[in-house]
C-alpha cells in the first residue's frame, strides 16, 4: 500500500525517517504543449519536440516531452514531496534513468516513490545513503519515467 505523507513533515525530516521498503506516492502536475514547446526549444531542439505539423507525421504521432523535461518534472515532484527541506546532503547520480513511454500535452504525470535501501554511511557517521526506486505515471497508469535515485541525508541531531 502506497503512502501519500511521511510522518513528518520536509521541514523536520532526516535520514532516520526513511525507511527500506516504505512505498509513497506524490503528485500530479500537468503538461502542456507549449511548456514542452518551450523547454524544447531551449534544451531539446528535436522537431517531435518543437513543430506539432512534423511530430504528427512523425512516429509518435504529436508532439512529446522531451524525456530532459520529463526528468525535471519528476525532480521537481521529489524535490517538492520527498526530500528532507535541510537535512539534503546532495547525490552522487542516478542509475537506470529510462523513459518507456513519452509524456504528451494534457498529460498529469505523479510519482511513485519506493524506498530500496537506507544504511548509515560507513565513512561518516553524521549521514546516511537512501537508495530510492522513482517511477512517474501518467493519468493512465502509463509509465513515463524509472529511475533509481541515491541520496545523501543527514542523521537526526542527537542519535
Amino acid at each position: 500500500m502506497a503512502l501519500s505523507s511521511f510522518p513528518v513533515p520536509p521541514e523536520q525530516r532526516f535520514f532516520e525517517d526513511y525507511q527500506a521498503g516504505r512505498v509513497y506516492e506524490f503528485g500530479t502536475v500537468w503538461v502542456s504543449e507549449a511548456e514542452i514547446i518551450e523547454f524544447a526549444s531551449r534544451y531539446d531542439p528535436q522537431y517531435f519536440h518543437l513543430d506539432p505539423a512534423k511530430a504528427r507525421a512523425s512516429e509518435f504521432g504529436g508532439i512529446i516531452a522531451s524525456g530532459f523535461h520529463t526528468a525535471s518534472i519528476v525532480m521537481r515532484l521529489y524535490v517538492d514531496h520527498y526530500l528532507p527541506r535541510s537535512a539534503s546532503l546532495g547525490s552522487p547520480g542516478v542509475e537506470d534513468l529510462r523513459w518507456p513511454h513519452p509524456v504528451r500535452p494534457g498529460d498529469r504525470v505523479r510519482i511513485r516513490i519506493t524506498i530500496l535501501e537506507a544504511r548509515p554511511s560507513r565513512s561518516k557517521p553524521d549521514r546516511g545513503i537512501v537508495r530510492t526506486k522513482v517511477e512517474a505515471t501518467n493519468q493512465t497508469d502509463q509509465l513515463v519515467l524509472s529511475m533509481t535515485a541515491v541520496n545523501i541525508v543527514r542523521r537526526r541531531p542527537g542519535v
